[in-house]
């Protein structure tokens, strides 16, 4: 009930000055009557993207490949598990496999496991795992996907938790907040699903001279259902609980009154209540992001950036002995992370940018358990800074770009599983480069290639573990065995493609890549029950593939996409015969998506997605990993307007999920739950 009176209170404070404002809302709906309806702009062959410069461009001078999910696209597509990372799903080259509504993201990204693609907000790092859970598609404007390389012009990020720190080797997803608020707008969702799950949204914007801000939160609180296999290791007694509340702020004043001098801001809070299925698995995670956005063009040659970031994750829950359902103890994570970046972009030539900068991260993490008495177990922090420069040089049809940055890591340790340990800190150095060039044949026709290198160092859980060594196979010890001996991974990441406007209805493109990392850190499953891993570093880690895709735009009001990706992973580490010549774990080898959208403006919008994944592996372990097999998910959403004047437009909504009803296995012995529906009335006026 505590997160259900936070949001009546910001439901309160959003509506408040929209009564008071009626009149203004009338005309804004009046005058935007016939803007209802958003472009499919990622049907495009061109489009502004600003994430592979750090600045405005078209994709055509640009010379990785990156695709746009755009709002109305981010509105249409399914969130069964309410997490962000869903709707990269339908994008080639891309395996979402998220675990649960109450559980983070494992998938992959170029073949190579979770944790080398990273996610950023505005152009700041954010959580792959975990902070995707956290933010409302509401608040987005669009996301930008960068397949391939992306290691000079953004950091690792220093996250502790889960996988360990995280890099951009095979690519980045940039999540782009609003800016522009053209006219006063609040937007009211109310949805019953499946597992009595009871969802309601708000969100308001408006714009006070050249102050333009929005707001907005959601709470939904669910029965939920049983979500692990049987046998599981989550031995559920009864249906999990699930309750959470998201609360957002967004402002950005533009100091000219123009986009060329601007100061933004953003603040996202999350509360994650709940319990794992057991009376004393109970679970309370509390997360803030927080962005702060500083951008001059000093003039039509020099821009100056400034962005500053935090982020907080304090996680805690309960264990028992199970099958004895008493409480045993709470155990807890919490880390910080605070990252700026501060870049300059000069313009020259007709075509040419220079982009330099430099950017810092510091990170700290703790782990504790409370019996009865709250002990520290591990209390380490984490310092990362960067310098990088990047030219891109515009020659008649050609683009070429070449980049290097130097990064400086250390890590310090003052407890590690409970006991001061030996070495109190370890730090790492390494300079890394890039390059990409983009050649136009036509305004159609376009071929590109690129390459990168990346360097990542053991993250402090993986190092310092969850739990102490002693406590391997432990009944009601699940979590991450340390493993101090890791060394840091360092990795080449490249691929070649060609963009093709076949007509103007029809886009096709195919790309191949080629990854590949040495001293791999994976994520070793090393017992079930208790559920208990330890990273350890693999060898080798390859991977290579080819993806096809094709957006088409069949009759009018009528859009289509089809993608298919190949990949080919491998590990080797010719010390362990057990973990020599095998794939790399959360990789399919065959994925494929196919969706049909129906959007007739102003009355009636239907979308239809089907996700085809490949078998994929838990472990690089031969003897002891276990094969999922493969699956497809075929999910959709409908949207009918019943209702529209001047002054509002009311709609009815449907999302199906899973329709096939396939209760497939994943990793860590979850379960898909199958089948689920929800629906609902909007408002907007």
């Amino acid at each position: 009930m505590r997160k259900r009176r936070i949001f009546v209170l910001l439901g309160a404070a959003v509506l408040f000055p929209a009564v008071l404002l009626a009149q203004e809302v009338t005309t804004g709906v009046q005058n935007e009557k016939s803007n209802l309806k958003e472009d499919y702009s990622a049907y495009q062959m061109e489009g502004v993207v600003v994430t592979s410069s750090k600045l405005p461009k078209s994709k055509g001078n640009v010379t990785q490949k990156v695709d746009i999910i755009d709002s109305r696209q981010l509105e249409e597509r399914i969130y069964e598990n309410k997490n962000v990372a869903e709707a990269l799903s339908y994008e080639p080259d891309v395996f979402v496999n998220v675990l649960s509504r109450n559980d983070a993201n494992w998938g992959s990204f170029g073949g190579l496991g979770p944790k080398y693609s990273t996610f950023m907000l505005n152009g700041l790092p954010i959580d792959s795992f975990v902070d995707t859970m956290n933010l409302s598609p509401w608040a987005l404007d669009r996301v930008e996907i960068q397949r391939g390389p992306a290691s000079v012009l953004y950091p690792n990020y220093l996250t502790q938790d889960f996988a360990g720190n995280e890099s951009p080797l095979a690519g980045t997803t940039n999540l782009i907040l609003k800016e522009k608020v053209d006219r006063m707008m609040t937007k009211v969702w109310n949805d019953y699903g499946s597992y009595n799950t009871i969802t309601e949204q708000v969100y308001h914007q408006n714009k006070v001279g050249n102050f333009h801000y929005y707001l907005g939160g959601s709470y939904e609180n669910s029965d939920y259902t049983n979500y692990g296999t049987n046998p599981s290791w989550l031995n559920m007694t009864k249906n999990p609980e699930y309750e959470k509340a998201k609360m957002y702020f967004r402002s950005t004043y533009f100091i000219d009154g123009s986009d060329a001098h601007k100061l933004s801001t953003f603040i996202n809070h999350v509360i994650h209540d709940g319990d794992a299925g057991r009376p004393n698995r109970e679970f309370d995670h509390n997360y803030t992001i927080a962005n702060v956005d500083y951008y001059n063009e000093f003039s039509s040659v020099l821009t100056g950036q400034i962005k500053a970031g935090y982020r907080n994750y304090d996680r805690s829950w309960q264990e028992d002995n199970y099958p004895d359902l008493r409480l045993k103890e709470w155990d807890g994570v919490k880390q910080e992370i605070i990252p700026l970046d501060v870049s300059f972009s000069v313009k020259h030539f007709e075509k040419s940018l220079l982009t330099f900068g430099t950017d810092y991260q510091h990170a700290t993490y703790e782990t504790w358990a409370n019996p009865g008495i709250k002990t520290i177990q591990n209390d380490a922090r984490a310092n990362q800074t960067g310098l990088y420069v990047q030219e891109e040089l515009g020659l008649g049809k050609w683009l070429f770009r070449g980049g290097a940055r130097y990064t400086f890591s250390d890590q310090s340790y003052d407890l590690i599983g409970g006991n001061i340990p030996v070495v109190d800190g370890e730090s790492w150095e390494k300079p890394t480069w890039n390059a990409g060039v983009r050649y136009n044949f036509t305004q159609d026709v376009s071929a590109y290639g690129n390459v990168g290198s990346s360097f990542l160092v053991p993250g402090i859980k993986s190092i310092a573990g969850t739990l102490n060594a002693s406590d391997l196979g432990v009944p009601g010890k699940n979590g991450q065995l340390p493993n101090p001996g890791l060394s840091p991974e360092t990795g080449i990441g490249s691929d070649i493609g060609l963009d093709y406007q076949v007509f103007k209805d029809l886009k096709v493109g195919v790309r191949g890549f080629y990854n590949k990392i040495d001293d791999a850190i994976v994520t070793n499953r090393v017992s079930l029950d208790p559920s208990q891993s330890q990273d350890v570093n693999a060898g080798k880690a390859t991977s290579y593939g080819i993806e096809v895709e094709a957006k088409y735009s069949i009759i009018q009001n009528l859009y289509g996409f089809v993608n298919y990706t190949y990949t080919n992973s491998n590990l080797e580490n010719p010390i362990d015969p057990d973990q020599n010549d095998v794939e790399i774990p959360f990789v399919p080898e065959h994925m494929g998506n196919i969706g049909l959208m129906l959007d007739i403006p102003d009355n009636f919008t239907a979308a239809l997605y089907l996700k085809v994944s490949g078998s994929i592996y838990d472990s690089n372990s031969r003897s002891g990993r276990l094969s999922f097999d493969p699956h497809e998910v075929l999910n959709a959403s409908f949207k009918k307007v019943v209702l529209k004047n001047e002054c509002y437009v009311v709609n009815l909504h449907l999302n199906l999920y899973n329709i096939t009803n396939r209760k497939f296995e994943m990793p860590w012995q979850f379960q898909d739950p199958g089948f689920a529906a929800a629906g609902g009335v909007g408002i907007t006026f």
